[in-house]
């Protein structure tokens, strides 16, 4: 019996012919998952039906490392859960045990904080960014961003020695007072890396084949996102106005005139891929804006004054959440009044906003999986911890 395309078709339409759901493994060694990641993709032919994420091949049982450490200790640690934002990670632990104790910081000693974590917020957004694009098939853009991400590293490594994991904020200060000439280098990189979000935004932004790839998929409604408990460039691409350093500041960052960067649906539909990838590229402005304001006032003092020659809370809890490169990064600290704390328990955003992945996956082809997962852009050592 003979069978056109058209009678197959035909046949598929009226439900005469059934075909069968594939189950197709990506990862966990896979370029687009940018770390040990398995997607396991139920597909209908090219089109996904259901997409499971597998995790934890990077997990270090952080969490219960933590009971076994001291305080000061378990700042390394945060360094290793999202690899490239450990000022940020820093930041959030170290506020939550101030908290506890009721540590008041030197002006100074925030001022490093603000323009560290500022800094730290760019080169992630470049490593974002250059690989998202890299994903897509645009290979230049990626290194115009490492190329500007190694001059933070390299203030970083002359600020405290590591390019990478900095142990760099402790308990009431920071390990080192900032370098000399540190506030001219940092002005002169803002300065050197304006034209380079302009030479990105030709390049690969604003590119046909870029846009096509990216707008219109993987759209992420503003509700959903917001039941699955979303943040960061994740939630604002969806249009959703909220930042925790304004909405719940922080530190000082209520001293400094910014604006919150949200999606608008300019080249699709709102809360596509393009808008977070936007959302992000437009955040490393306002980074600059922050951190131009933070050296426009900075002020001499001791670093160390604040630091406690014991570190031992009183008894109590405290949850502390700041808002880091991917979104809200919170840490629930019991003490019990000795030196280890009783409990750590993190909320890492790329574990949330990983959630999300089946739903706003469904219905589009395996091609578009690769531009979906780099823009939701997770890191798997938060995710697994």
């Amino acid at each position: 019996m003979n069978h056109t395309f058209e009678s197959l078709q035909e046949d598929i339409a009226s439900g005469r012919l059934t075909t069968d759901e594939m189950v197709l493994n990506m990862g966990p060694q896979h370029p687009s998952t940018h770390g040990v990641l398995r997607l396991e993709l139920v597909l209908d032919g090219e089109m996904v039906v259901k997409v499971i994420p597998h995790m934890g091949y990077l997990h270090r049982c952080f969490e219960k490392h933590a009971e076994n450490m001291t305080y000061p200790q378990v700042i390394p640690y945060t360094d290793r859960m999202d690899y490239l934002a450990a000022m940020n990670n820093n930041h959030g632990y170290v506020l939550a045990v101030e908290r506890l104790m009721g540590i008041e910081l030197p002006d100074r000693v925030e001022y490093i904080r603000i323009i560290m974590a500022e800094l730290q917020r760019i080169a992630s957004h470049l490593v974002a960014i250059g690989t998202f694009g890299m994903d897509i098939g645009a290979f230049t853009p990626f290194l115009y961003c490492f190329r500007d991400r190694e001059y933070i590293l390299d203030i970083f490594e002359k600020t405290c020695g590591a390019r990478l994991l900095y142990n760099y904020m402790w308990v009431g200060g920071v390990s080192h007072d900032v370098h000399d000439g540190f506030v001219q280098e940092v002005a002169a990189f803002i300065k050197h890396f304006r034209p380079t979000v302009v030479e990105v935004n030709n390049l690969l932004n604003y590119n046909k084949i870029f846009i096509e790839r990216t707008a219109n998929i993987g759209v992420l409604p503003a509700d959903v996102a917001l039941s699955y408990s979303c943040s960061g460039p994740m939630l604002r691409g969806s249009g959703v106005n909220w930042d925790l350093r304004r909405d719940d500041p922080y530190c000082i960052y209520d001293r400094f005139d910014w604006d919150v960067v949200v999606g608008t649906g300019e080249a699709g539909t709102l809360g596509d891929c393009w808008d977070r990838h936007m959302v992000r590229v437009r955040e490393m402005e306002q980074s600059c804006r922050i951190i131009e304001q933070a050296l426009a006032s900075f002020p001499e003092g001791d670093v160390t004054s604040a630091i406690p020659k014991k570190i031992r809370p009183p008894k109590g809890e405290i949850y502390t959440r700041v808002e880091n490169p991917r979104g809200e990064l919170g840490y629930y600290v019991v003490s019990d009044g000795t030196g280890n704390p009783f409990r750590v328990k993190a909320r890492g955003p790329s574990f949330v906003n990983l959630s999300v992945m089946d739903d706003i996956s469904r219905g589009h082809l395996i091609a578009d999986i690769v531009a979906i997962l780099g823009s939701v852009d997770i890191v798997l050592g938060e995710i697994d911890r």
